[in-house]
């Protein structure tokens, strides 16, 4: 798909006093024509801005010295974007290259300078290790727990970290999944809260460290 055949639209956020311009399709049937219900592999998540990238941008947006980043399912890339815009080394990455497109010209939009890379978590096919790992909604089905954990595992420094952030209704698949973590990783949770129109939105936020021998 072209990306130049698309009605775009900008949307701004805020993160720590910076804001950020995120380029985005305007309309959900130019990129997607079937049905959500019955079609849920193929429906475009990252169409929208979700509150756990905007709690975990504004976590990294804290995180010094400058470190070297990878993140994954980065869809419209607010946390990249984010964390370039403090300084970072970013990658970000996703399994579909549509995304990445729109990550690109947010990039440019914003005078950023970010890589970007399709991404399969079950065959990885990168070779450089990576301070801190970043993804936001990303632990979203069984099969892909040992991927996951075997691509931390092989592209974390030995000193560095994995920061996720999950809204609270992904508790049911979040536990069990950090629960298999913690056969390698230390794991920390803190809960932050959005405040919305509809209400008061949690947000769960992890971090993963190497566990000492």
């Amino acid at each position: 798909m072209q990306i130049d055949t698309l009605t775009l639209e900008t949307e701004k956020i805020t993160v720590r006093d910076k804001t950020f311009k995120i380029i985005r399709p305007a309309k959900l049937e130019e990129i997607f024509k079937g049905d959500p219900f019955l079609e849920v592999e193929k429906f475009p998540l990252w169409f929208k801005v979700w509150e756990a990238s905007l709690v975990l941008a504004d976590y990294v947006s804290g995180v010094s010295p400058s470190k070297k980043i990878l993140e994954l399912g980065a869809g419209l890339g607010v946390v990249s974007l984010v964390a370039a815009g403090v300084g970072h080394e970013v990658l970000a990455t996703d399994y579909d290259e549509l995304p990445l497109k729109f990550l690109e010209l947010s990039a440019k939009e914003n005078g950023l300078s970010i890589r970007t890379q399709v991404l399969d978590w079950r065959t990885v096919n990168l070779k450089e290790k990576f301070d801190v790992i970043l993804g936001a909604e990303i632990v979203f089905r069984k099969s892909l727990f040992d991927p996951l954990l075997e691509l931390f595992k092989n592209l974390l420094v030995d000193q560095g970290e994995v920061i996720l952030a999950h809204s609270g209704d992904r508790k049911r698949l979040l536990v069990p999944f950090l629960y298999k973590a913690q056969e390698h990783f230390e794991v920390l949770t803190s809960i932050r809260k959005l405040k919305e129109k509809e209400g008061t939105q949690e947000v769960i936020l992890n971090k993963l460290v190497f566990k000492k021998n």
